[in-house]
Order: structure tokens, then sequence, then C-alpha cells
């Protein structure tokens, strides 16, 4: 396959944060990332923050506004304490489902 090329679909910055915002709100962003990219899963929470934190070294190297900067730094802080919420709740189910 040396000589193939395929065709990369790549989310732009617009489309990447319109999906973390849907996940923020704890909306499905499953349509819109298969809209983009065809494929079949979900975005992970962890996916959006590498995403969200190479956007950010991105805009750091390209040395965008404060304000954006700070806007995207939230999205990261915002899917960390999300991913952290979740943790948690297995945590506490695995804990009482091992006490039955």
């Amino acid at each position: 396959m040396s000589g193939v090329k395929r065709k990369r679909n790549v989310l732009n910055v617009k489309q990447k944060l319109e999906i973390l915002q849907k996940l923020d709100n704890g909306e499905s962003a499953r349509n819109d990332a298969e809209d983009v990219l065809n494929e079949r899963n979900a975005i992970s929470h962890s996916a959006a923050l590498q995403a969200v934190e190479t956007l950010l070294d991105y805009m750091g190297q390209k040395r965008f506004d404060y304000d954006d900067i700070t806007t995207v730094h939230k999205i990261c802080v915002d899917i960390r304490q999300e991913m952290n919420k979740q943790q948690k709740q297995r945590r506490i189910t695995d804990f009482l489902s091992s006490q039955c």
C-alpha cells in the first residue's frame, strides 16, 4: 500500500470546540464526529482533552489572544472535572457492588 494515499479527515478548531462544548453540556457529540470523520465511536473525554491540550499548545506557539487561550483552558478544566466526577461515580458504584 505504499503507493496509495488515504484521504485524512481532520476536525478544524471550530468543529473541535463545538464538540467539546456539547460534551461539556452532557450532550452526545457522536453524530457530529461521525459526520466529519465517518467514525462509529463517540469521542471519549480523554481524546477530547488531548485534542484541546494540543490546541492550547498550538495557540501558545502562535501567540493567540489571551482571552481565547483562557476560554480553551477553561474547556480543559471542565473536561478534567467531568472525568474526575465520572471516576468518582465509578468508584462508588464499584464499592457498593462489592459490598453486596
